[in-house]
């Protein structure tokens, strides 16, 4: 039998992700990162307990490059599980199960967290 120097299946060099699997994983992945996130929020609530020396080296280290990084991440993971969340409720009602809507609201989920976390940091500074 020969093959002819083709993959059996479909390889990931040919395969294209579909936007529903690619929020599908992210929405997973955000929810692990929340999680971190309130770890983040419980020491931070911790240095506020524990005195200023500590809360003081607790901000410093978030106002450093890798601190912001990680605040603009949480909170685009906040913005984006928040949304997706929406999404799907209004699967749970039985809309939106069509491919062409499920993509467009795919679409519309990644674009409004991006957008949403962009003003959040904006109206901030």
């Amino acid at each position: 039998m020969s093959n002819n120097g083709r993959p059996l299946s479909p390889h990931l060099s040919i395969y294209r992700w579909p936007i529903t699997m690619t929020t599908s994983i992210l929405h997973r992945a955000t929810g692990v990162a929340l999680s971190i996130g309130f770890i983040v929020l419980a020491a931070w609530l911790f240095g506020v307990a524990m005195g200023a020396e500590l809360y003081a080296a607790f901000l410093s280290y978030m106002n450093s490059i890798i601190g912001r990084a990680l605040l603009i991440g949480w909170s685009f993971a906040f913005f984006f599980h928040l949304s997706n969340g929406v999404r799907h409720l209004v699967w749970d009602s039985g809309r939106g199960f069509e491919k062409s809507t499920a993509n467009a609201s795919a679409w519309f989920v990644l674009i409004l967290a991006v957008i949403l976390t962009a003003l959040f940091w904006w109206i901030r500074l």
